[in-house]
């Protein structure tokens, strides 16, 4: 990491945008650093993606459920405190939940 000076961010006094999947929404609340961005993002009850991601992420619960499936049927389950990690272009992978989820997202 390079170009990003020490700093803190309040995440509740970040913009909101919403992202609409099939079902449910994505709120994001999102900061830039340099080439790196990083969100804390909510996921509704009921949301599932609107299309496979190819984007490389690190990606760790904070709250809720938070089912990931990959194209080759593999799923996997984050509950809080625990995280993934896929690289650009890696594994297509789209998420879901059922109860709702809060994340903080570095890609």
């Amino acid at each position: 990491m390079t170009n990003i000076p020490f700093g803190t961010t309040d995440w509740n006094s970040v913009e909101v945008t919403e992202h609409m999947g099939t079902q449910g929404k994505a709120i994001w609340r999102t900061q830039h650093f340099d080439d790196i961005r990083v969100r804390m993002v909510e996921y509704t009850p009921g949301y599932v993606a609107d299309h496979w991601c190819e984007k490389g992420h690190i990606l760790f619960c904070l709250e809720g459920r938070l089912e990931t499936e990959l194209t080759d049927g593999r799923k996997f389950v984050l509950t809080p405190g625990t995280s993934y990690q896929v690289a650009d272009h890696a594994e297509a992978h789209r998420s879901s939940t059922d109860v709702g989820a809060k994340l903080f997202i570095v890609d």
